[in-house]
């Protein structure tokens, strides 16, 4: 199976829920299996030779080259803008140290990138061992820095001594500038080797190093920065160090810029999150020290029913947890646990880990000495002893705080109760569900029009909107690798119903079924029935409706799915334009414009404006939206999980006046509304 990338994104469309164009070409048939036996007069071929001679040896930053997914996990977007991440840490860790006040990022229009701060500067004396300056020892040596001494850094987020040599290696061209004791170095590198001896260029009187760097065009497969996921990633840090200075500049197209800058800290964090929701009492915060393990929590409750629990090692995003994150939810449970039971005098309603979570909005961020990082990308904490750390802290310095603050305390308990009122009506609607769903091998829901390839990987799945355009799917498709489902109306609103009440809505039991992953916390990917789940509906305000349930529903209970890049939105056509007996569609203004000039103009074209699905026949259905050679669909994908979070708030939850603020100010982009 083969998949084309369609052009990078505008930055106007570079949303926290982004949407990547991609033409997905039609599953490779199964090999003939004649083919695979030898024919008689075949000479079975000659063994490769493997001796010393065969044994490669990477020199230098030749390694990183030549497998760079090892150091900054992919060539992708992720794997771009981890270069960007690998200086700023560097900047980070001497911030940490008490040596750096600002930090700027600049995004210039040829996406190449510039990263300044005000620390101590790289030392430029020459090394001992090497005989060269120890700048360009830091550039082009693999484990080569200042972290492995605990006197250069406390704490820090870069540990392995690579980010700065990787960068050099993946870059066309790198300029570093190093301003220390009272002057100004310079020196330049193309892809990882340096071009030009370290120079003194004047004199200054301040400190810092400035890192401009283009990436390699032949290492990447998409050279461009997303703006939205810079911008998430510097606000992150600017939470985190309170205080902190940090700036973004985007040069590209219509120049922009954030300035991050928070003297609250990760309390101002949760604030951020949790803006757009009801808030239950004030944000309760803390820090303490023991053992050089530094940890500082903060955490408030909303009126919601979602989780949003980030948790930070050395300002490192741990995206998968550890066991910081783990000690923190079991104190909490702990805590919430004590005051049920003598609010009840000991017959109160024991409380799980998940009744506590209903609505809790955290962040925890631990500074260790020598973290254990499952590698390079450092997205879990495994130090042990770290979960025993932050047990006892947040146990005892929660159980103080809510001690003083009985009120707030009556108002948690009392939501987690409810919460645990609620989790056995849970219990039994998941249990009917999984019953009902394809998890256990059960049949599955009557509505699907199955395909017949029994091989995920090969097959995709059409959320269709209605029973019409449904039928017009089920005869249009290619019955080999395309499911169909039609979906009567629109499914429940997830963002203001517990899950008991989710798991009992029809098209939301039938989607789960079809899917097979499960939902929720029984989700499981590897039960996954499709690659690819397309959202198709029809280009109206009900379309538009029906797509933004369905993506709530995704990003809450199967955000596994968005992830890992297995949910789509269809492109129908939203025009028919017909000369004669040729017919051409076009799929916006733009282009149906351009399709009417080329033919010389309106007089003899016909045009027909689609409104929904129901309009086309099975034919124009599949050689418009279906047909895997010529369709364009949109691939949701999470750029920015806190944004995203809070434009789902705002557009599906209980608050009105942040929905109406949000109307009220993209009211003038819209291009066509259906009243």
């Amino acid at each position: 199976m083969t998949t084309e990338t369609a052009p990078a994104l505008g930055a106007e469309e570079q949303h926290s829920l982004a949407q990547k164009d991609a033409q997905i070409a039609t599953p490779p048939a199964p090999p003939d299996s004649t083919s695979l036996v030898p024919k008689p007069e075949q000479k079975p071929a000659e063994r490769p030779q493997y001796g010393a001679a065969q044994i490669t040896v990477l020199e230098g930053l030749e390694a990183v080259r030549k497998r760079p997914g090892m150091y900054i996990g992919d060539t992708s977007v992720r794997g771009l803008h981890h270069l960007v991440w690998e200086l700023v840490d560097n900047s980070i860790d001497e911030a940490l140290g008490g040596y750096c006040t600002k930090i700027k990022v600049i995004v210039h229009p040829d996406n190449s990138v510039t990263v300044f701060d005000n620390g101590r500067g790289i030392p430029v004396d020459m090394h001992l061992q090497l005989g060269i300056p120890a700048v360009q020892v830091a550039l082009t040596k693999l484990h080569a820095g200042g972290k492995f001494e605990k006197g250069a850094y406390k704490v820090s987020g870069g540990l392995h001594g690579v980010g700065l040599s990787v960068v050099n290696a993946l870059s066309m061209e790198l300029q570093v500038q190093v301003k220390r004791d009272g002057h100004t170095y310079y020196q330049k590198y193309e892809r990882g080797n340096p071009v030009s001896e370290l120079q003194t260029t004047g004199t200054s009187p301040e400190t810092g190093t400035i890192v401009h760097f283009r990436p390699d065009s032949a290492i990447f497969a998409i050279i461009e920065f997303h703006y939205d996921i810079l911008a998430k990633r510097l606000r992150e840090l600017a939470f985190l160090n309170k205080g902190l200075e940090i700036e973004l500049v985007d040069e590209r197209g219509e120049a922009k810029g954030e300035l991050f800058k928070y003297d609250g800290g990760i309390k101002e964090f949760v604030e951020y999150v949790d803006q757009n929701k009801r808030p239950l009492h004030e944000v309760i915060s803390f820090s303490r020290e023991k053992d050089d393990v530094t940890v500082d929590v903060a955490l408030r409750y909303n009126a919601g029913y979602q989780e949003m629990v980030f948790s930070f090692v050395n300002n490192i995003n741990t995206i998968e947890g550890g066991t910081h994150l783990s000690g923190f939810k079991t104190a909490v449970t702990r805590v919430l646990n004590q005051f049920a039971q003598e609010q009840s005098n000991g017959k109160g309603l024991k409380l799980s880990g998940d009744d506590v979570k209903e609505g809790l909005t955290a962040v925890i961020s631990v500074k260790v000495p020598e973290p254990l990082f499952e590698g390079q990308t450092k997205t879990k904490l495994g130090n042990s002893e770290v979960f025993g750390i932050v047990s006892s802290l947040v146990f005892e310095d929660l159980r103080t705080h809510l001690e003083k603050h009985p009120q707030s305390m009556k108002i948690i308990v009392g939501k987690c109760a409810e919460t645990a009122a609620a989790r056995e009506a849970a219990r039994k609607a998941k249990e009917l569900t999984r019953r009902k769903s394809a998890l256990e091998g059960a049949g599955l829901p009557g509505k699907l029009a199955d395909c017949s390839n029994k091989d995920p990987k090969q097959c995709e799945l059409f959320l269709v909107e209605g029973d019409s355009a449904g039928g017009s799917g089920k005869m249009g498709r290619n019955r080999e690798f395309q499911a169909i489902l039609p979906l009567r109306g629109k499914i429940l609103n997830v963002e203001k119903a517990r899950l008991h009440k989710i798991m009992e809505n029809r098209e939301i039991i039938a989607m789960i079924s079809a899917i097979g992953c499960g939902a929720g916390e029984e989700f499981k990917m590897e039960k996954l029935r499709y690659e690819r789940i397309i959202i198709m509906t029809d280009s109206d305000v009900d379309g538009s409706h029906i797509t933004t349930l369905l993506l709530t529903f995704f990003y809450r209970y199967m955000l596994p799915l968005i992830e890992k890049g297995h949910v789509f939105l269809a492109l129908p056509p939203l025009y028919r334009v017909q000369r004669g007996k040729e017919i051409q569609y076009a799929y916006n203004d733009a282009a149906k414009e351009k399709l009417v000039q080329e033919w010389g103009g309106s007089q003899g074209v016909g045009i027909q404006r689609y409104k929904g699905l129901g309009e086309m026949n099975p034919a124009q259905l599949w050689e418009t939206t279906m047909d895997p050679t010529v369709r364009k669909l949109k691939q949701i994908m999470i750029e920015d999980a806190i944004a995203a979070d809070r434009m789902f708030t705002i557009l599906m939850g209980d608050e009105v006046e942040p929905r109406r603020e949000f109307i009220e100010l993209h009211a003038k982009e819209v291009v066509h509304l259906d009243v």
